[in-house]
């Protein structure tokens, strides 16, 4: 059986949580009012009613408290009660709820007498709390020890299969399920359509779909994300029509799920978008916030910018992921002009006036505007605010105000905002040597870079194109050589970027 390492017995743990008492007051806010125990030191040979200490354990799960129910289990000890097996099961569901996995398999381990409730308990609360092995293993111990287990038990298993992409194990609950009798209703169904779909086998989902005795709305949610998820638009569309035609509801998840895979490239027309568009008007999902943000985010995808406007101005209640959709979907449409960029512009000044504290994302999006629009007295003033919101640090925005002052030809700015960068990842890197090379300080470029060598990062091809690129402007062939040495090292000379920038280098340096 699987041990807990280190776990002393139960007698010894509950009184090293015990303290020394005179009175016992344990709360049951399931209760009308509190059970008392009130029992002088010489007294505690007396042992309560089993429902009263069922009842006392319950009230621990309740309140989420595992001392409440060591307390129970301490005076239980003490007076030298049995639990029967209904109250060892309350409180190894207590210990699991109050997340005490180890106090509950060391409990689990004593008890003289286990039913398939025990096994279960323990499968779903090591499943609840992530731990996956440990619940593998139960189970793998309940089919040795030859537990009649049941679709509560089948249920559990494929949840930790999903999770873990286990296909080979769900595959073998699968068969026992089969092989078991219990039938396959919606309760089965839905967890084997959601592990097939996760772990890549939407086709063997669909078959376990197709044989329901009886579907619920869950497993036409089910199905219709294990489509979207392998990419499969036009059968999850299908689904979805005969979903309708079945008289199921939709919900915002599937409407927020299917609007999302019209982004794509198989409905550049955004046709479906429309339909299911005024699938949501008509049930009134429109103005949630799931259908709405993936509304509007679809539009801008897509290219229907006064679409994505319109549905953004007739949204109610608008947070911070709906501004961030808006400001990103308006940001798409800089190829048309400056006209949906500025109004990008305005809705950092929305946002504050509805008193919403702009996120990371909505700083990195704005400064992103006003690079596209040129308006650097703007991204300064942005600059400010993210100074006062403490997030000079973030990575993302730090990689745009790099490049913005860079674009403005303020590379000690731009310095300043690199070297406040917390986490400085490639990308970073890059921005400030190409920020280095685009005014024209090729030397500052090529230190900036023999100090990323030297911190062991490695680069990628855009940041050997740049120095290159630089090498050729200082004429340093040279140095060339040595980036070259090190391309054809580490592999990045097979890149084409990389090759036509030392043609570009050697050409320029006479050699």
């Amino acid at each position: 059986m699987l041990k807990p390492t280190k776990i002393r017995s139960f007698s010894t743990i509950i009184n090293a949580t015990r303290p020394s008492i005179q009175e016992v007051e344990i709360p049951s806010p399931s209760l009308d009012s509190q059970f008392k125990i009130v029992q002088p030191e010489n007294e505690l040979g007396n042992s309560l009613y089993d429902a009263t200490y069922t009842k006392l354990v319950q009230s621990a799960i309740h309140s989420g408290c595992s001392v409440h129910g060591k307390l129970v289990q301490s005076h239980m000890l003490k007076t030298g009660y049995n639990p029967g097996l209904f109250l060892h099961n309350t409180l190894l569901n207590m210990y699991l709820k109050c997340n005490e996995p180890d106090l509950a398999h060391q409990l689990f381990d004593e008890m003289p007498e286990r039913n398939v409730v025990s096994w279960n308990s323990l499968i779903s609360g090591y499943t609840r709390l992530g731990r996956y092995f440990d619940a593998k293993e139960v189970f793998r111990e309940a089919r040795v020890a030859e537990v009649d287990v049941n679709k509560f038990t089948f249920a559990s298993m494929l949840s930790v299969c999903a999770q873990t992409g286990d296909l080979e194990l769900g595959k073998a609950v699968h068969g026992l399920v089969i092989s078991s009798g219990v039938g396959l209703d919606a309760f089965l169904t839905n967890p084997l359509v959601a592990m097939y779909s996760k772990c890549g086998r939407v086709d063997q989902a669909r078959v376990v779909f197709d044989r329901c005795d009886g579907l619920d709305d869950v497993s036409w949610n089910s199905m219709i994300a294990g489509y979207v998820k392998a990419g499969l638009h036009n059968e999850m569309l299908r689904v979805l029509v005969e979903m309708h035609r079945n008289g199921v509801g939709f919900s915002s998840y599937v409407l927020g799920s299917v609007l999302n895979a019209c982004c794509s490239d198989f409905d550049r027309s955004s046709v479906w978008g429309k339909l299911l568009h005024s699938c949501s008007v008509k049930l009134g999902w429109d103005r949630d916030v799931v259908v709405g943000t993936a509304l509007l985010d679809m539009y801008a995808k897509v290219g229907d910018l006064d679409d994505a406007v319109s549905t953004f101005s007739l949204l109610d209640d608008k947070n911070v992921v709906m501004y961030n959709a808006m400001i990103s979907g308006l940001l798409r449409g800089e190829e048309n002009g400056d006209a949906y960029v500025k109004k990008a512009l305005d809705l950092l000044p929305e946002m504050q006036r509805h008193g919403l504290r702009p996120s990371e994302f909505t700083f990195s999006a704005m400064i992103k505007a006003c690079i596209a629009c040129k308006d650097f007295e703007y991204g300064k003033q942005i600059h400010g605010l993210v100074c006062k919101n403490n997030l000079q640090s973030d990575e993302y925005i730090g990689s745009v105000l790099i490049e913005m002052y860079s674009m403005w030809n303020s590379t000690d700015d731009a310095m300043t905002c690199f070297d406040s960068t917390r986490k400085r990842d490639i990308v970073i890197w890059t921005s400030m040597i190409v920020g280095h090379a685009q005014n024209g300080e090729y030397e500052r470029a090529l230190v900036l870079f023999c100090k990323l060598l030297s911190l062991g990062s490695r680069p990628d091809e855009f940041t050997i194109s740049t120095v290159l690129s630089a090498c050729a402007n200082l004429a340093a062939a040279r140095a060339g050589e040595q980036i070259q040495g090190y391309s054809i090292k580490t592999g990045i000379i097979e890149s084409g970027i990389v090759r036509n920038s030392l043609i570009y280098m050697y050409a320029k340096s006479g050699t």
